[in-house]
């Protein structure tokens, strides 16, 4: 966790650097999601989901009066969903499980991820009307590194939590999206930022096994705050 807020800081000042001769704000970001996972497989389901946060930096760099490259790095956590298996097996493979049977039909399997994420894409605002302005974050990206990896089995009387999961999740993902919002002034160099964003992951983020080839992704709606500079 240290070595990750010092990443922060360095890659914060970098940019600050590199653009200190061009229109560069940054700013702040905490922000709760709502997530849940899908599959390409109909025996294996959606059956709940997550409330998270993400915290980190923004940046934004105006090339053009209204037109901004964003960019950044945060922690997203307590990412993922519960996937209910109505075929059972042997599925979580690679992790110590307190149970040695295979699990039975029917069972949810709960993902707690968390990742260190660098967004990226492009931002378009509207001119300023009074002290408020709209934008759009159409397209954006998301670059994600697995951090920490918790999963549940519940279900035809499992209830084991807090399972080590890390070696069944991938490590990296890819994901796109888009947002809308507003920002009201603060003063002449500070805004308050809120908006609505839908993310998608559409690289697998889990491993395959013998009991469970599907391909899951995660969906995310995330509510930004932010204050900007």
């Amino acid at each position: 966790m240290k070595k990750i807020v010092a990443l922060i800081a360095f890659l914060t000042l970098l940019m600050n650097g590199i653009f200190a001769q061009n229109e560069l704000r940054f700013g702040f970001q905490v922000s709760p999601t709502f997530s849940w996972m899908s599959t390409d497989d109909n025996t294996v389901n959606k059956n709940g989901t997550n409330l998270g946060l993400k915290l980190g930096v923004i940046s934004e760099y105006y090339f053009r009066e209204n037109y901004a490259f964003v960019t950044g790095i945060g922690f997203a956590f307590n990412q993922g969903g519960t996937l209910l298996h109505e075929k059972g097996g042997k599925i979580w493979t690679r992790s110590e499980l307190p149970i040695d049977s295979d699990l039975p039909d029917g069972t949810n399997l709960k993902y707690d991820l968390q990742y260190v994420e660098i967004p990226f894409g492009l931002k378009l605002r509207s001119k300023e009307l009074g002290y408020f302005r709209y934008f759009a974050e159409i397209p954006s990206f998301s670059l994600g590194f697995k951090s920490q990896a918790r999963g549940s089995i519940k279900g035809n009387g499992l209830d084991e939590s807090n399972i080590e999961i890390k070696k069944e999740v991938i490590s990296l993902f890819l994901s796109w999206g888009f947002g809308f919002g507003g920002e009201y002034s603060l003063s002449a160099s500070s805004s308050l930022m809120f908006g609505l964003f839908y993310q998608r992951v559409f690289t697998d983020v889990t491993r395959d096994v013998a009991a469970d080839r599907s391909k899951a992704v995660i969906n995310n709606i995330t509510a930004r705050f932010a204050l900007m500079f």
